[in-house]
């Protein structure tokens, strides 16, 4: 259970709410009791009135009754209205806290996990955690309280009546919900294990649909993905069984309490003996509890899919970040040098590293355009990576203007650096929503629309304008047009340093020119590196790197290396 203990501390900010929703559900509860054993008694009273000839006021038992069923009315819509408010707000605080826990968590802390697991814990797994306060917490610490309030009610009228109902009904909250925890526990875990499970495969044949039609892999993908599935579904059908059964041994157990009630009830209840009216109380009593017994079903079922849901966040949440930056710091980059002083890096795989860079050494001066080439998986873009601190080199140490990167700050080296990375982030948002990430000063629309028409994106404006909705990661767009998002992002920031990760892939050659025009002008007076398989715009370049083998094997202009390296003459001639 101490896995639960975050997550019960997180319940604490909302807890006047959660209060509020005990209080009514205990109302709501005690209305519905109150009313079912007014009913029965006055039922029962009216009757022997009847026969005996004599009269009764039925004026305040009736008042009583149409008290009580619009207190149960209001009190379960109150009820639902403030648990249900009480929940989304808890769930609110839970993935806030998730997200802020997760957003300093660098690539090494999240490599090995795959994008869909990840999803399911910040989506799946917290929304489990609602089982803790609307099925587990307020149920149960109501149920405690009406068994008091019953006690003292009933005991009102015969202590021994009382002592029968409540201590049936305190062994059912002792008892059953241990039962059926311990018959809900294999269940519960495969069916969250199993709804993990085939949001991966989901994702992954979704995914995967171009690559698995080209190598005819689609049938058997959809094959496992259906294996999958059926998995899931029968540990749905397992958790339904002993759905089903706690449901059917709640209403064996209340049947016996009932029984029990009717036959002691039957030699009279307090005073009143031979039985009379008052008999009908205690049993009409006996017989709302049914209602305060419900949730124990489903209390205690759900609890092992909880733990393990919160074990599963909990892993994400308690780990500590891989890089860290200082609170505040008095470093800014304003000239925008870079230098990479005896940089080694490499990926942990499995229980083997595998070497990127070695020993690399490379100066970059404030306001120089250099352009790092090199064949695929040569470090180039995790070379990017390292200067905005993704990851962490195991040996070495990168300056920005003569000062260690570490020293600067998360914001001010966020706002010293511009990236134009391979993968465009694109939200679910219009147009104007996704490119006003790009700084946080508001920028007007006016300005928007220009750099969009620069990058060649006049045609989205058409219609609805700024306004228009590019879909779930931009899915309306196409990949040429969202990479010119990411370059229309570039050229709203001003800041002094310039990364460029394969910014025209995907365009061609025509529109790759522009785009690298464009950026050429806008890094005027900043320090530009980019990094390419293609030689469009070397020769713009003050310098060009050819990374292979984890260092700088060549190093020159356009000019210089096309007289003095075969490899990259032959390239540039191949690709004329």
């Amino acid at each position: 259970m101490k896995q639960l203990m975050p997550f019960l501390r997180l319940f604490r900010r909302q807890w006047l709410m959660m209060c509020i929703g005990l209080l009514l559900t205990v109302l709501t509860l005690a209305a519905g009791i109150g009313l079912l054993s007014l009913s029965g008694w006055f039922l029962s009273a009216a009757a022997v009135a009847g026969l005996a000839g004599v009269g009764m006021n039925y004026f305040t038992p009736a008042g009583g009754v149409r008290g009580l069923s619009i207190a149960r009315t209001a009190g379960r819509y109150g009820e639902r209205l403030m648990t249900h408010e009480a929940t989304f707000r808890i769930l609110t605080d839970l993935r806030q806290w998730a997200w802020k826990s997760l957003l300093p968590l660098s690539e090494a802390n999240l490599a090995g996990m795959r994008s869909a697991d990840l999803l399911n814990r910040l989506v799946a797994d917290i929304d489990t955690l609602d089982h803790l306060y609307l099925r587990l917490l307020t149920p149960l610490t109501a149920f405690a309280v009406m068994l008091v309030a019953l006690f003292g009610f009933i005991g009102w009228f015969d202590w021994q009546l009382a002592a029968l109902l409540c201590g049936g009904l305190l062994f059912a909250w002792l008892l059953l919900p241990w039962v059926f925890y311990r018959l809900g526990k294999a269940p519960g875990t495969a069916v969250l294990e199993g709804r993990r499970q085939y949001r991966i495969a989901l994702l992954a044949w979704l995914a995967g649909q171009a690559e698995l039609a080209l190598f005819g892999a689609a049938t058997q993908q959809r094959q496992q993905l259906d294996a999958v599935e059926r998995q899931w579904l029968a540990s749905q059908r397992a958790m339904a069984w002993v759905t089903g059964l706690s449901q059917a041994a709640l209403i064996l157990f209340h049947g016996m309490i009932l029984l029990l009630m009717l036959w002691f009830a039957a030699d009279g209840v307090g005073s009143d003996a031979p039985p009379g009216p008052m008999m009908a109380l205690p049993v009409f009593c006996a017989l709302a509890i049914f209602e305060m017994m419900m949730p124990l079903a489903g209390a205690f079922q759900h609890l092992s899919a909880c733990l393990l849901a919160a074990e599963r966040v909990t892993e994400l949440t308690s780990q500590q970040a891989d890089i860290t930056f200082p609170a505040t710091s008095d470093a800014h980059v304003t000239q925008g040098a870079i230098s990479l002083q005896q940089i080694s890096f490499g990926y942990q795989l499995a229980s083997a590293q595998q070497p990127v860079l070695q020993q690399l050494n490379l100066a970059i001066a404030a306001g120089s355009k250099v352009a790092l080439l090199g064949k695929t998986g040569c470090g180039k873009s995790t070379l990017l990576a390292l200067i905005t601190r993704q990851w962490q080199p195991q040996q070495g140490q990168i300056l920005l203007d003569g000062v260690a990167v570490e020293q600067f700050d998360e914001a001010s080296l966020r706002a010293a650096i511009t990236v134009v990375s391979q993968r465009v982030a694109l939200l679910a948002g219009t147009l104007r929503d996704n490119m006003q990430l790009a700084t946080p000063e508001k920028v007007d629309d006016t300005r928007l629309a220009e750099v969009l028409t620069q990058v060649g994106l006049a045609h989205l404006l058409q219609g609805q304008g700024l306004k228009t909705w590019i879909g779930e990661g931009g899915r309306q767009l196409s990949g040429g047009e969202q990479r010119r998002i990411g370059v229309a992002r570039a050229l709203l920031r001003d800041a002094p340093i310039l990364l460029l990760d394969e910014p025209t892939e995907g365009l061609d050659r025509r529109t790759e020119q522009e785009i690298l025009k464009l950026l050429l002008n806008h890094a005027q007076g900043k320090t530009m590196l980019m990094i390419s398989h293609r030689l469009t715009g070397m020769a713009q370049m003050d310098c060009i790197h050819l990374l292979d083998g984890g260092q700088i094997k060549a190093s020159g202009t356009h000019t210089e290396l096309l007289a003095s390296e075969p490899a990259y003459s032959a390239l540039y001639n191949k690709l004329q």
